[in-house]
């Protein structure tokens, strides 16, 4: 390796950092009883000016209990639209009842305000309800 490639490998990393947004989804207090057992929470970064179509999409269980998440270019929904193509993004939590993509009455949402792609660290609290 060496200095030149460890530099290299930073780099890298960096530019892996720069195209992709991280963090944490925690359900509020008031919420936490209102999660349905077979839920479905999905998690998505949609570009803050542009389409409102997400930009990258994670689908998992309620039941996982897996609060982390990273959105990048692999968790695209089209190879066109990529969120390492926009600046900033609005991260968005939703946990269905029903398991379907779009909103319904009854869903528990939370939201960021627009973020800058490359951000970590990002805490999502999924706070509210879909009327």
């Amino acid at each position: 390796g060496g200095p030149k490639a460890a530099a290299r490998s930073g780099d890298v990393t960096r530019r892996v950092l720069a195209g992709q947004v991280s963090g944490r989804i925690t359900v509020s207090a008031e919420l936490k009883n209102n999660i349905p057992a077979n839920g479905t929470l999905f998690i998505y970064a949609r570009a803050q000016t542009g389409p409102r179509m997400p930009v990258a999409i994670l689908r998992r269980s309620v039941r996982e209990r897996q609060n982390a998440f990273v959105l990048d270019d692999r968790t695209s929904m089209s190879p066109d639209l990529r969120i390492s193509a926009f600046s900033k993004v609005i991260v968005v939590a939703r946990i269905s009842a029903t398991g379907d993509a779009m909103p319904a009455k009854g869903d528990l949402i939370g939201e960021s305000q627009p973020v800058a792609v490359g951000t970590g660290k990002l805490n999502i609290e999924i706070n509210r309800i879909v009327r």
